[in-house]
């Protein structure tokens, strides 16, 4: 590492609810699954830890519920050396929550319940404006009020922070405030939705990123799971390759990535090799159970990077 990257997360905080089943219920029906965990989760929150294991500063902005599981949010933040100055619970609504259902491949199907992530607004941006100016990065995604997305896009812009954008869960955007970000990182699922155009595969990608580089979006990268993750800047498309893992669980990859390429990124290593140190990162994530917990140490990492690059 060439420095120690400063990361702000402007975004949600959940707890995950995972059930493991072979089969989903029928309307009316009463199943049993193999197993179930609950683990602290909510986009904006995985990608800030992520961002913490890969060696960043990292604080984060936030609101929770006044229920059982802010204060403890609130403490596992801490614990992991997130700065929570400015994550703040508020009466009246509860923290947000997570219900996850994994099948037997691995793949997940999420049902997010917002809760206090709606009450993050633009004012809570400009209380922690002092710390924000401070951040190499300032990461967000589409668990929080749009408006709060797109005022904290043109505050990155006119404090010249470098901002990433990931639009998860995928619905309808302002393009041209959104241009205003350095990165736009959807999947496929997030692009199509979007775009209204297909992202089945590498060509598809290659054509969706293209519409959105002619819409003003500087830089997009759309990842493509298994495929590994198409970069399209207005001079070149470069798809880096992912990496061979045995797939467990899924949920939380795409966090994984973010936060991670954001560390990577702002400790100075060069887009490409940041991007493939992120496509490892989230990969090696789904070999294990869970979100946070699924994520590696950066020690753990390089040890993989090392035999993997």
């Amino acid at each position: 590492m060439t420095k120690t990257a400063r990361i702000a997360v402007v975004g949600s905080a959940n707890v995950d609810l995972t059930t493991f089943t072979d089969q989903f219920p029928r309307p009316g029906e009463t199943i049993f699954g193999d197993s179930f965990d609950l683990g602290f989760g909510g986009k904006g929150a995985n990608q800030a830890v992520a961002a913490r294991l890969c060696g960043a500063e990292v604080q984060m902005i936030a609101k929770l519920g006044n229920d059982i599981f802010g204060q403890a949010t609130v403490e596992n933040f801490k614990s992991l050396g997130i700065d929570a100055t400015h994550v703040e619970i508020v009466d009246g609504v509860s923290s947000g929550v997570a219900p996850i259902f994994v099948d037997s491949q691995g793949q997940n199907r999420i049902i997010v319940v917002k809760g206090a992530n709606d009450k993050l607004l633009p004012a809570d941006v400009d209380r922690a404006a002092d710390d924000l100016r401070c951040a190499d990065c300032i990461v967000l995604q589409f668990e929080i009020p749009m408006e709060t997305i797109y005022y904290t896009i043109r505050f990155a812009r006119e404090n010249h922070i470098r901002c990433i954008v990931n639009p998860a869960p995928g619905m309808p955007a302002d393009l041209a405030t959104i241009s205003q970000a350095h990165y736009f990182i959807p999947n496929e699922s997030e692009a199509e939705t979007i775009t209204n155009m297909p992202v089945t595969n590498v060509e598809e990608a290659q054509a969706c990123a293209r519409f959105l580089l002619d819409q003003g979006l500087p830089r997009v990268v759309i990842t493509l799971g298994s495929k590994g993750a198409l970069l399209g800047t207005p001079e070149e498309m470069k798809l880096i390759p992912a990496f061979s893992v045995t797939t467990k669980d899924s949920t939380g990859a795409g966090d994984a990535f973010i936060g991670s390429f954001a560390a990577f990124l702002g400790e100075g290593s060069g887009e490409a090799e940041a991007l493939s140190r992120a496509c490892l990162y989230a990969g090696l994530s789904t070999a294990n159970i869970g979100t946070q917990k699924s994520f590696l140490t950066r020690a753990e990492f390089e040890a993989e990077w090392s035999s993997k690059s």
